[in-house]
């Protein structure tokens, strides 16, 4: 069976280089935040089925996805998509305070108790619909989105800080490419893109029909 030092090698030769990310995953264990069922799985490189046809994101992925956010400690960041907790807590980890929107409320509640349980005190997970984001704590120095559309919803857009970053998978679900994109004062830009991937759609007013 694979340790979580494993996993973490594996993905430094992925060409994740971000020193803090790679010490947020030593410091968070996936095992924590699998179903129980699944925990012997926990260290492989590969996504895990949770509840409503969802999945946890490959390791692998979700360390990409936030090393393109260059956190440096201090942001306010926004996750649409908790899942089971463990991306929220790297995020936690990276960040001053993370607010997370889950689609499902029990999931929502998982995610809760897996946060709770190691001790990650500085987020704030809540159910609704995450493409209306959470303005009443906006502005966000940094946005992660783990479902994919073809677009941006524009509350995100609107709710990221100047400057701030921005990261979803774009596409129509099953086949998208990962886009980091940074918000400018005519709005915001496409940077670059950070990998191809298979995400579950992301659901909601702003995007598709739930």
């Amino acid at each position: 069976m694979k340790s979580q030092e494993d996993l973490v090698r594996e993905i430094a030769a992925e060409s994740v280089l971000d020193r803090r990310v790679l010490r947020a995953l030593r410091k968070v264990p996936r095992a924590g935040f699998v179903p129980s069922d699944l925990v012997e799985w926990a260290y492989l490189d590969r996504p895990l089925p949770i509840p409503h046809g969802q999945v946890t994101t490959q390791p692998s992925l979700v360390a990409r996805m936030i090393e393109a956010l260059a956190l440096e400690g201090s942001e306010r960041v926004l996750e649409i998509g908790a899942g089971y907790g463990f991306q929220t807590a790297l995020l936690a980890y990276l960040s001053d305070f993370v607010w997370s929107v889950e689609r499902w409320p029990d999931i929502a509640d998982i995610s809760r108790e897996n946060l709770s349980h190691h001790g990650v005190t500085n987020v704030e997970v809540s159910a609704g619909d995450g493409t209306e984001g959470l303005p009443e704590h906006a502005p966000y120095d940094a946005i992660l989105v783990a479902a994919a559309f073809p677009s941006v919803p524009p509350p995100l857009a609107e709710q990221l800080a100047p400057g701030g970053r921005l990261v979803q998978p774009i596409g129509s679900g099953g086949e998208e490419e990962v886009v980091l994109f940074e918000k400018a004062k005519e709005g915001l830009k496409r940077r670059r893109t950070i990998t191809g991937a298979r995400f579950v759609r992301l659901h909601g007013k702003h995007a598709f029909p739930g």
